[in-house]
C-alpha cells in the first residue's frame, strides 16, 4: 500500500496526556511533522499551546478521533507510524493494534502492563511480522532504560540469569496510576524461571532492596512483572528473569498495597465495566492531578541489573533523570529510525531488539537524560 504524501507520517494518540504531550515535544525537536490524536479536540488543543514548549515551530495538527477500529483506521491511513500512549492498553489497546494492521503502520506504546505484552505478541505478533510492521509495546524509561542495562550486561557470553531493579524519583501520572490498579486488580504478574512463566505470590508485600549509590534501602515491588520476562522469553542466552520497580518516595511506597487491597476488596464480584469504572474513580483520587513538569534535581531514575551465571557476573547501572521524558525521547526516536529505514527485526519486539541497545543509549545521553553506564564485569 503506498502512503499518501500529504498525509503526516507519525499519528500520536493520546496526545494530551502527561506522556503524550512529551513524546509530541521531541517529534519536534527531531522536526518530524506528526497528528496529535484523542478523544477530546479541545483537550488536545490546549495540550499542545499550553503544555508543548516551541510547539508554534512544529509541523503538527490536531484531530479528533472515536475509539473503534474503523475511526481510528481511517486516521491511520497514509501514516507510517503510530505512538499510542492511550491505556490501560489491555483495556484500550486492540482496537489500536487493529486499526495499524488495517492500514500498514508500525506500532509502538508506552506499557506497563505485563498481560497486554503476551496478549499483543500471541494474537498480533505474527500478523505484523508477515506484514513487514514492528509492534514494540512498552518503549518506555521502567522498561526500556532497564533493558539497556540488561543487553550490555548481557555483552560478556555465558550470563543467564537477570536480577533488575528499576527506580526513579517522583509520582505516576493520572493515566499510570490509573493501570497500576487496574492492572493489579485484574491480572497475574509473572517472573521468568528456566523460560517458563512462575507467578508472582500476590500477597507477598514489600521488598527492601539495596539500590546502587545510596546508603538507604528503597521498598520495590513486582509492579505487575514488567515487560522484561516476555522480552527475554524467547533470548537463547536468557533462562531467569525477575524484576522489582518503585519510587524513591517510602511513605507512597508503603501505601501501595494497601490502596490496591482496598480497591480490590472495593470491587469484588463487579462486572468488568463497573470494576474499570470503580477503579478509575480510586486512582484519580490517589492522583487526581498531573504531576508538574519533570525537574532533573528531582526526578532521578536508577536501573540496575545484575546479570549471573555458573562462572561470570556482570552488574550495569545507568543513572539518569526525567522519566517521562526519557520515555517522550525513546518514542520520537522509534517515529525517526522507522521513517528512514527497517527495524531490526519486524513483529513482536523489545526497543532494544527493534533498535539497537547502543542506539537508543547514544539518545538517551545525547539529550542529557542518563549518565554512562557503569558496567563491572567478573569473569
Amino acid at each position: 500500500m503506498s502512503k499518501s504524501s500529504s498525509k503526516k507520517p507519525v499519528v500520536v494518540y493520546g496526545a494530551s496526556g502527561y506522556t503524550g504531550r512529551l513524546v509530541c515535544e521531541y517529534l519536534r525537536e527531531y522536526n518530524i511533522p506528526f497528528i496529535a490524536a484523542g478523544r477530546s479536540k479541545e483537550k488536545l488543543d490546549d495540550a499542545m499551546k499550553s503544555h508543548v514548549p516551541g510547539i508554534e515551530t512544529a509541523s503538527y495538527e490536531v484531530v479528533e478521533v472515536a475509539h473503534t477500529v474503523e475511526a481510528l483506521s481511517a486516521l491511520f491511513d497514509g501514516a507510517s507510524v503510530v505512538l499510542n500512549t492511550v491505556g490501560p492498553f489491555a483495556k484500550f489497546g486492540h482496537e489500536v493494534a487493529q486499526a495499524c494492521l488495517a492500514t500498514k503502520c508500525h506500532y509502538t506504546d508506552t506499557t506497563g502492563e505485563q498481560d497486554w505484552l503476551i496478549t499483543l505478541e500471541a494474537e498480533y505478533g505474527a500478523r505484523f511480522a508477515a506484514a513487514g510492521l514492528l509492534l514494540s509495546p512498552g518503549l518506555a524509561q521502567m522498561y526500556t532504560t532497564g533493558e539497556i542495562a540488561a543487553q550490555l550486561c548481557l555483552e560478556t557470553p555465558g550470563l543467564d540469569t537477570l536480577d533488575i531493579a528499576v527506580f526513579w524519583g517522583g509520582s505516576p501520572t493520572v493515566a499510570s496510576t490509573q493501570t497500576i490498579l487496574v492492572n493489579a486488580a485484574t491480572s497475574k504478574a509473572y517472573f521468568l524461571e528456566q523460560n517458563q512463566y512462575v507467578e508472582w505470590q500476590p500477597d507477598a508485600g514489600l521488598y527492601s532492596l539495596a539500590i546502587p549509590g545510596q546508603h538507604e534501602t528503597a521498598l520495590a515491588l513486582p509492579w505487575g512483572g514488567t515487560s522484561h520476562p516476555v522480552w527475554f522469553k524467547k533470548d537463547p542466552r536468557v533462562a531467569n528473569v525477575k524484576v522489582l520497580g518503585g519510587v524513591f518516595n517510602k511513605p507512597l511506597m508503603l501505601g501501595v498495597p494497601q490502596i490496591v487491597a482496598a480497591a480490590l476488596k472495593a470491587t469484588e464480584g463487579m462486572n468488568e465495566e463497573d470494576r474499570y469504572a470503580a477503579l478509575a474513580q480510586t486512582a484519580a483520587s490517589v492522583m487526581g492531578s498531573m504531576p508538574p513538569r519533570e525537574n532533573p534535581r528531582i526526578n532521578k531514575s536508577v536501573d540496575s541489573v545484575h546479570a549471573s551465571g555458573p562462572l561470570g557476573r556482570a552488574h550495569c547501572v545507568i543513572y539518569g533523570n526525567c522519566n517521562y521524558k526519557q520515555t517522550g525521547l525513546m518514542q520520537a526516536y522509534a517515529a525517526a529510525y522507522l521513517l528512514q529505514q527497517a527495524p531490526r527485526r519486524v513483529g513482536f519486539a523489545s526497543g532494544c531488539q527493534a533498535f539497537g541497545h547502543h542506539e537508543l543509549l547514544g539518545v538517551l545521553r545525547s539529550f542529557g537524560l542518563v549518565q554512562p553506564p557503569v558496567l563491572t564485569v567478573q569473569h
